[in-house]
């Protein structure tokens, strides 16, 4: 259904509210009813906006993965290897998964619902063919799209498991990088120049302000203040 003037402000009010409840309580905890109610509408206008809670997590995924590689260049530098972006952007997904809980079960949702990672899919496939054509050049976007499912399979299995003293997110982010480097046929020494780049930044500090930058674009986009979140 078609959002009109009239239904954006109660759009606007769910979005607020979930942010809110899925940080706060996680995305499984946090009922429809606690939506709606926290949101002030009704049933039928939550249903018609975003049909089920689901609705609001593929919308936020759209938000949140449209702008991740947009936020990862300006880490990077405008002049740096596009191999460089794709590190950073991996390297703070898995960040953000250490750091906060709900944020870490907010991810594995995504990647493992069907609408919200097929876009993640196509988005990333698409930022995949610009960033690692020219180690791959017979490789078609189909080629990219099936290398990407395969990728993120592995992002997934490392969001899941949670790091310890063993297996530091030092050691995760490197692990990671390095195999899917290597299935992008990144010559190993670029590989460890992009490994060292990742392990010389404050990444966690880094991923905690592209979460405060996203959730503040996001705020100015429908217009609602997160105060107490950021």
């Amino acid at each position: 259904m078609a959002i009109t003037s009239a239904s954006l402000p109660a759009k606007k009010r769910i979005l607020t509210a979930c942010v809110r409840l899925f940080l706060e309580k996680g995305y499984k905890g946090t009922t429809v009813a606690e939506i709606i109610r926290e949101a002030d509408v009704s049933a039928s206008t939550f249903q018609n906006i975003f049909h089920a809670k689901d609705g609001v997590l593929v919308e936020l995924v759209e938000f949140i993965f449209g702008n991740q590689f947009g936020a990862a260049r300006k880490i990077a530098g405008e002049n740096a290897s596009p191999v460089y972006v794709y590190a950073v952007e991996t390297s703070i997904q898995m960040t953000l998964t250490e750091l906060n809980e709900n944020l870490r079960e907010i991810y594995l949702e995504a990647y493992t619902h069907q609408e919200a990672a097929e876009y993640i899919h196509e988005h990333t496939s698409a930022e995949l063919y610009h960033i690692f054509s020219e180690y791959l050049p017979g490789y078609t976007e189909s080629d990219f799209y099936e290398l990407e499912i395969g990728t993120a399979g592995i992002m997934r299995g490392y969001m899941a498991r949670k790091c310890d003293k063993y297996f530091t997110l030092e050691k995760k982010l490197s692990r990671f990088l390095t195999m899917s480097m290597s299935a992008f046929k990144v010559p190993e020494e670029e590989q460890e120049k992009v490994v060292g780049f990742i392990s010389g930044q404050d990444i966690r500090g880094i991923s905690e302000q592209v979460m405060r930058e996203l959730f503040r674009a996001l705020a100015m986009q429908f217009e609602f203040s997160l105060n107490g979140l950021e």
